[in-house]
Formats: structure tokens, sequence, C-alpha cells
């Protein structure tokens, strides 16, 4: 289900895109400004060169759009803190990258969200954590440093059972070997640095 190597690379080609920003009248851009039309106004909120990227990589995962962020600890926590809240909880494989374990375990407790960990192998461990106040459930599609690797199908067939969204940490794999969409997954995030440096040589 991976993507071929040509089609990776030439969606790697990135050039610099500098459309020119402009307005084709001053109501168009007062309703560029309030968010009335779709539109480069501000980089903030979006640039061209941003999203041709984030396309691309919508483009890749075989997803439906994308978000482009500053890194991929900050891509999680955008994703776990857009769905969950205080009281609220996630269920995670409990192999994980240390930066993820550091957040699941110390930073989004002291935010009053809950993770809750099973072996990415005991199916019914991780079912047993699911309840009514579980808002997604998290792995990595390769486990980093354990090399694990996640049966995702079967993770998402649980969590939607329960009405509970797939987030999937793509970052070792990359689209090229795997694109947990096909799988199920509901979110899917990777540190882009890895598949543009560490897997393009």
């Amino acid at each position: 289900m991976g993507m071929n190597l040509r089609r990776l690379q030439n969606l790697l080609r990135f050039q610099s895109i500098k459309p020119p920003v402009t307005f084709d009248d001053t109501q168009h851009g007062a309703d560029l400004f309030d968010l009335k039309v779709a539109g480069n106004i501000y980089t903030r909120i979006m640039n061209p060169t941003s999203s041709v990227l984030e396309q691309r990589l919508a483009e890749m995962e075989g997803g439906i759009g994308a978000l482009a962020l500053a890194s991929g600890m900050s891509a999680i926590t955008y994703a776990i803190q857009t769905i969950a809240e205080t009281g609220d909880n996630i269920v995670s494989i409990s192999q994980l990258y240390g930066g993820t374990y550091n957040l699941f375990k110390h930073t989004f407790p002291r935010q009053g969200i809950d993770v809750r960990m099973a072996s990415y192998d005991d199916f019914e461990g991780i079912e047993k954590l699911i309840d009514d106040k579980t808002r997604a459930v998290f792995c990595e599609t390769i486990g980093n440093p354990a090399g694990n690797v996640v049966d995702i199908k079967r993770l998402a067939d649980i969590a939607h059972k329960h009405g509970v969204p797939v987030i999937v940490d793509n970052t070792v794999a990359t689209p090229y070997l795997c694109r947990p969409f096909d799988f199920g997954a509901d979110i899917v995030h990777w540190w882009a640095w890895h598949l543009y440096w560490w897997h393009h040589y």
C-alpha cells in the first residue's frame, strides 16, 4: 500500500512558490481578512508555499487535507488537544518514541488529560482501557526505537467500535512504506524531516 518511489521523489521536489498575494478589489481584500473567502493573506494563517506542502503531504498519505507544523511533537499536541479536554483520556500503545512518551505521561496529565497505555499487541487490554471519556487511540506504525509493527486495522476496528478515532504516528514508516488511512486510521502525522533527510539517502 506504499507509494511508488518515483512519485514520492517528485512530490518532495519543493521549489519556492511565490504567487503574488493580491486582491481583486477592496471588497475581496476585506472578505479575505474576514475569512469569508479562502485565500492567502497572512503567513500565520496560510501562505502559498505551506499550502503546496500541505496538499502534497495529504496526497502522499491519501488524506483529504494536511496541516504543516513546526515539529512532530506539535502535531501530536494539536491533534490531542483538538479532540480532548480536561477530564478526557486517550488510549495509547506503550511502545513509543521517548518524546511522545513524556508528553503522554507527564505533560498531558498536568492538563487534565489522562493517557492510558497497553502493549501494542494487547488488543484486549487496549479495548478494556476505552471508556466514554476516551477521545482517541494512538499508536506508531513502527515503534521507535522498539521496531514493533502495529496492526493498525485491528486497532482501528476496536476503536471505531467505540466511536473513537485512531491517531497514527507514521514517522518511521513514512507513506512510502505504509499509508495508515488505508487501514482505518483517522488522523496521521509524521515528522517530515525524517522523510526528507533520514529516508532520503
